[in-house]
């Protein structure tokens, strides 16, 4: 089963995450939000940053592109998955510049186990958005569902290294303890 997820592609795009630049279409704020995003203790919460970041990454210049996401957001949220998924396809096939769309689709896809799909989405996400910690963190996830765990402790160190706030990423990494971690 394994061997059919694209994990080699998307593992290195995780990996070269600090050295890629992200897209000249996204918002020049969110550069400032990751410095202090960044810091170890940043002079207002964290919370405040992270959301406002999530607010930049949801927002697109097309209010009906925006009222396309906010509707799969909430179909996701109530369990309507079948309603979600033709919204999400809509909004990459219209929108294929916009990350957040890359990474909505494969949040779904990872909530559906269609993981081979996900990959894929994360993919697409971390080309436009490398800073992307959600994305490299469901990377994470999927690697552990599949038992990768080299892979999901690389992927949440690099989650970490641009959002340190992430206390369950921290918590699941101090699981995935050397002793525990085995070669492909």
């Amino acid at each position: 089963m394994t061997s059919l997820l694209p994990l080699d592609p998307v593992f290195q795009l995780v990996l070269e995450v600090p050295t890629r630049t992200p897209s000249p279409d996204l918002p020049r704020r969110l550069t400032g939000l990751f410095k202090e995003l960044a810091l170890p203790e940043p002079a207002r919460p964290v919370e405040d940053i992270e959301d406002q970041i999530w607010a930049l990454w949801g927002s697109h210049e097309d209010r009906l592109a925006e009222e396309t996401m906010m509707a799969a957001i909430e179909a996701m949220g109530s369990g309507s998955l079948k309603t979600a998924r033709p919204l999400l396809d809509h909004l990459v096939a219209q929108h294929p510049g916009w990350a957040e769309a890359w990474n909505k689709r494969a949040t779904l896809a990872s909530i559906e186990k269609r993981d081979a799909d996900s990959l894929l989405d994360i993919a697409q996400t971390l080309r436009l958005e490398p800073r992307h910690f959600g994305a490299i963190a469901g990377f994470g996830n999927i690697c552990l569902r599949n038992g990768h765990l080299n892979e999901a402790r690389a992927a949440f160190q690099i989650a970490l290294a641009i959002n340190p706030h992430m206390d369950d990423l921290r918590d699941m990494l101090e699981n995935l303890s050397p002793h525990h971690l085995m070669l492909h």
